[in-house]
């Protein structure tokens, strides 16, 4: 049982390419744009990808992505393996080794301590870890010595890159963050805010839902590294402003995630400041189903809780007709264009792991209404339907955007035409995806029936993304509403199928038990309803060196390589 392609032949272990002219903080400032503001900067508290990319500037794992996908060593020496010994024969353990002499930013050794620690934090059983899937399986995390960590699964694990690898599972600092344990964890303001790391850049300031300001690390493992000294780090505004002050008026290097209208795009690159940047990875724009009840008469602890089920989208037949009612086709023409394709999926990448399905390809208004008519479904006298006393009233959340108030308004009157009323609802990003406990908006409290968004998972497997949808992994009250599974999807087959996915080393076997879980979760139940496959699409200015577009982790991945190029 051996996973080749994970253990033994594709972890690529090169060094990036080093920057013209070498030397830390010589080309000054960088400017960073991210219209989706990050709120946090600890990525344990926040499954917004907005504040796992912020905080990667600082914070880092043991190993990374690169950009074709393949492993990286980042914090430790090489990536452990079969062929190094670093996976045991019986693929129950793995074990990393810290790179000699790293520090911590504040000048302070790292250690397997801190390792240790950050298994600790997110595993706390008082805690809500947003990122608690990259340890499904682990039975236990121990210190061999002062620079290597025993992590030991509880069953044999082919794909044991789970835990501290790629930017959604960083090494956090225990002398910083040891009193932060359980239900402390969100209640430690300056830790959450202000993280000690190992990354290219310390922070110095950071005015939440607004500006970051940072240093170079004075303690960064390459001496001549990064070469720009500082980075300003704007949040906040829309696509269209980010994309202008790249494109047009040169104001900033990078903006992230320019979800706009692809016609909008080219002609701001006129402007002849800067070019888009693309790729297609795992993303997919998505609406999630509300399993639970998120009626505002419930009392805190039951709202958008599995004590409370949906009155309605319960029923398989009604997630089934939201789904049939949405032309996919049109959504991509208007919001995407060649940056988007339709999907039916959650998993529409890689090949072994993408079932590929198109049952949702074709828009079926008629075949939705017929599917509702026998369900018992009946119009009334307002064209709403309902049954037993319930009507199909839908709240219909998403983050505030052009592009996804234009799907938003579309399929509204596609699901207006099969006898649901709808109320729109959009919050700023930086609330909606900030993991704010005390915030009735954010995706993972899910006050909404239905909510909109797209996110992605690092590396080329998606055994942790598929892992989040296990039962008990939803946010509710007693994890401060954090956790993965945001629907609070719950199928004992489906855990089980977790189980079987993380003890399968074939790649082939794997990916066929990805595809049925992946079903299972979309054709099956229409739990999550697929939408577009998005490339990520970026802007980058043409005095900016050093970078290139990952799909894979973080897109700031190789901060500590970008440059001012020479003569601009």
């Amino acid at each position: 049982m051996k996973l080749k392609i994970l253990l033994l032949g594709a972890v690529a272990c090169a060094a990036l390419a080093p920057a013209a002219f070498a030397e830390r903080g010589k080309d000054g400032n960088v400017s960073i744009i991210y219209w989706q503001a990050p709120s946090i900067l600890n990525p344990f508290l926040s499954g917004g990808t907005k504040d796992i990319e912020a905080s990667s500037l600082v914070i880092e794992p043991l190993a990374r992505y690169d950009d074709k996908g393949e492993m990286v060593p980042f914090m430790a020496e090489e990536v452990p393996t079969l062929a190094n010994g670093g996976v045991s024969e019986d693929l129950t353990t793995i074990t990393w080794k810290i790179k000699e002499g790293l520090l911590w930013s504040d000048g302070t050794p790292v250690t397997s301590a801190d390792v240790k620690f950050t298994a600790d934090y997110c595993m706390h059983p008082e805690g809500g870890c947003a990122q608690a899937a990259f340890y499904d399986g682990v039975q236990s995390v121990e210190t061999v010595d002062d620079r290597t960590v025993k992590v030991t699964f509880n069953q044999p694990k082919p794909n044991p890159y789970g835990p501290f690898v790629g930017g959604q599972s960083p090494i956090i600092q225990k002398a910083q963050f040891e009193n932060c344990l359980g239900a402390k964890a969100p209640e430690c303001t300056e830790q959450n805010f202000n993280p000690i790391g190992t990354g290219p850049f310390k922070v110095v300031e950071f005015k939440p839902n607004d500006v970051i300001t940072l240093e170079a690390n004075p303690n960064y493992r390459d001496p001549d590294k990064p070469a720009f000294a500082t980075v300003t780090f704007k949040g906040g505004g829309d696509a269209t402003g980010a994309a202008r002050a790249v494109f047009e008026t040169g104001e900033f290097d990078y903006a992230w995630n320019l979800q706009l209208a692809p016609d909008v795009i080219a002609k701001m690159e006129a402007g002849g400041k800067g070019k888009a940047i693309t790729g297609f990875g795992p993303l997919v724009e998505r609406i999630e189903v509300n399993l639970t009840d998120p009626s505002p008469s419930l009392d805190a602890d039951t709202r958008s809780t599995r004590k409370a089920p949906h009155p309605f989208l319960t029923d398989v037949n009604v997630r089934k007709a939201l789904s049939m009612a949405i032309d996919r086709e049109l959504l991509v023409e208007v919001g995407y264009g060649k940056a988007g394709k339709p999907t039916c999926d959650l998993v529409p990448v890689p090949d072994n792991y993408a079932a590929k399905n198109d049952f949702c390809f074709k828009q079926d208004i008629e075949g939705a209404n017929k599917l509702l008519d026998e369900a018992g479904w009946v119009k009334g006298a307002d064209g709403v339907r309902a049954k037993d006393g319930v009507r199909l009233s839908i709240v219909y959340a998403t983050s505030t955007n052009a592009v996804r108030q234009d799907f938003q308004a579309l399929i509204k009157d596609w699901w207006n035409e099969i006898g649901f009323e709808v109320e729109l609802r959009n919050a700023s990003a930086s609330v909606f995806f900030g993991g704010d406990p005390g915030s009735p908006d954010t995706f993972q409290k899910f006050y909404a029936d239905v909510e909109m968004y797209a996110n992605t998972f690092n590396g080329t497997d998606p055994q942790q993304y598929l892992a989040a949808y296990r039962c008990g992994g939803e946010p509710k009250p007693e994890s401060q509403w954090q956790g993965e599974n945001i629907n609070r999807y719950c199928d004992p087959a489906y855990d089980a199928l977790i189980d079987e996915l993380a003890r399968t080393g074939d790649i082939a076997k794997r990916g066929e038990i990805a595809i049925k879980m992946n079903n299972m979760l979309t054709k099956d139940s229409h739990t999550i309803i697929g939408l577009v496959h998005r490339g990520r699409v970026s802007g980058q200015s043409n005095t900016l060196g050093g970078h290139v577009l990952n799909v894979w982790d973080s897109e700031l991945w190789d901060a500590a390589e970008w440059y001012r190029k020479q003569g601009s």
